[in-house]
């Protein structure tokens, strides 16, 4: 799912400007005006960690609010099912942003001063060039779809995050920052998934590694594999695993409670 968001006087406009420029299905997420969420009209929220509003038939337009989900939970549930997100008034979040006015995003895509100054194929380009949020269920949902499903009754997964401590004795891991040797780390994951594929009873192989600052316990790679039977599917995914450590250049560096240093520099 491809993901940007705007910020600044005039960003719901721009935002609705956009989304029907775009292909697939689009998601918006907008922030309310109100601290506690009071334009969604469910009244009190106190003691209730989410609250859904659903069209009358069930699938029409819904809404939600409470106090448990934060935009990377948001983001994490809607990227299994749609194509693209826009984000309307999280300057802080951690994704490209069109920024208007004086607005001072945390990762800026675009900037002017109105939102009439900003061309909708530069936001197009924008989007298009964004990292994509992948989470397990985005690629569940790709092996899924598979042309070949029909020949698989397995689906084994691997997730891989970062741990803050290996040991009681070691400094606790704050973050780990990943860099891809671009180009180059791409083609790897490729040639790996499509010699995976060639086993007897492997349909399907997917693989996905984030890059930049990620915070313990985040999620930092994924390995999805669609097989006729478990054993098939058991064994591909160790395999992926250990050649994507070994094979694709992704440069990691550590940052604990006591330093700071690339872990290349220390093997």
């Amino acid at each position: 799912m491809q993901v940007l968001g705007f910020a600044g006087p005039g960003a719901r406009t721009l935002c609705d400007r956009v989304a029907p420029h775009l292909d697939g299905r689009v998601a918006v997420v907008k922030r309310t005006d109100g601290v506690d969420g009071s334009q969604a009209g469910d009244g009190s929220l106190e003691g209730v960690a989410a609250a859904y509003r659903v069209g009358g038939d069930g699938d029409g337009a819904w809404s939600a609010r409470g106090s448990d989900r934060g935009l990377g939970d948001v983001l994490d549930d809607l990227a299994a099912t749609y194509d693209h997100a826009l984000v309307v008034g999280f300057p802080a979040a951690a994704v490209p942003t069109v920024a208007l006015g004086d607005a001072d995003p945390e990762q800026v895509a675009l900037s002017a001063e109105t939102a009439a100054d900003v061309d909708t194929e530069a936001i197009l380009d924008a989007v298009a060039d964004a990292a994509p949020h992948v989470t397990l269920d985005t690629l569940v949902e790709q092996v899924k779809a598979s042309p070949r499903a029909h020949r698989a009754g397995a689906i084994a997964t691997f997730t891989g995050r970062v741990r803050a401590k290996d040991g009681e004795e070691d400094p606790r891991t704050l973050e780990l920052t990943f860099e891809k040797y671009e180009g180059v780390a791409e083609d790897r994951f490729r040639t790996i998934e499509s010699d995976l594929m060639e086993r007897e009873g492997v349909e399907e192989v997917v693989m996905f590694h984030r890059t930049g600052t990620l915070g313990a316990g985040e999620d930092i790679v994924f390995v999805v594999v669609l097989a006729g039977h478990r054993e098939e599917a058991f064994e591909t995914v160790s395999d992926g695993i250990d050649r994507l450590k070994d094979e694709v250049p992704i440069f990691k560096r550590e940052t604990t409670v006591e330093e700071d240093f690339w872990v290349h520099d220390r093997e």
